[in-house]
């Protein structure tokens, strides 16, 4: 199917894994958590138990670093019988300074689409996370010149992207999200009228799988952001 760009005046961007790098440090967090636990359980085990804990943490602290180490820390006294050492607390504790830390580390192609497309377009982010962290790896990333507008949001259902758009003013049929999940910048976005384009990247989180993913339809895919370039610049 053949979907017409001509309309859109505005693009949203999600922001971790679609700018930049980001559920790739989680994993590797969760192995070294993991090998934290590994004389109180096995590491599926402590995989199922965080990840069951992150999601029952997940209206309380929302999404990003910090909630994920609140729940690491949860899941190492429930797993250990609180019989987890305040050496190993302190190891968690520093597992998530390093990841707040770390470098932002831009896709391929990321500046390069930007810098051609916001000669054309209104620029927008719109993200989940902690907003300090957020705005942390945006400033560190290079690339904030190229956006009009940057939101975090509490989550990417229909309604809060329909408030977002109505707030700036965004007209549906002339918005198109750009972004990795199918769950958060795909399905919300064609129930609500608007346009998406779906980048997949190599690592998702459970929370954003999708079932009968290939049962999405109404969409773009592609296999890099650079590949968005021959479908929009050219309109």
């Amino acid at each position: 199917m053949e979907i017409d760009y001509n309309n859109i005046k505005v693009i949203g961007f999600d922001a971790d894994d679609t700018l930049w790098v980001n559920e790739t440090y989680f994993r590797e967090t969760e192995e070294r958590f993991a090998e934290l636990l590994e004389n109180y359980e096995t590491k599926n085990k402590v995989d199922q138990e965080l990840f069951k804990i992150e999601m029952q943490n997940l209206e309380i602290y929302g999404y990003g670093i910090k909630g994920f180490v609140l729940s690491m820390i949860e899941s190492a006294l429930d797993l250990s019988n609180n019989r987890i050492s305040q050496e190993t607390i302190l190891e968690i504790l520093d597992l998530g300074k390093k990841m707040i830390s770390h470098p932002v580390e831009l896709l391929d192609g990321v500046e390069e689409v930007l810098e051609k497309l916001h000669q054309k377009y209104r620029l927008i982010v719109l993200t989940k996370g902690d907003l300090l962290d957020q705005e942390r790896k945006l400033d560190k990333s290079g690339i904030s010149k190229y956006f009009h507008h940057v939101e975090v949001l509490s989550d990417k259902k229909e309604n809060n992207y329909k408030n977002l758009l109505d707030h700036l003013e965004i007209n549906v049929d002339e918005f198109l999200m750009i972004g990795n999940s199918l769950k958060s910048d795909v399905l919300p976005i064609l129930n609500i009228g608007a346009k998406a384009i779906h980048i997949p990247f190599h690592t998702t989180w459970a929370h954003e799988m999708v079932e009968d993913a290939h049962q999405v339809n109404g969409h773009l895919k592609l296999n890099s952001l650079k590949e968005v370039l021959t479908y929009l610049n050219n309109q």
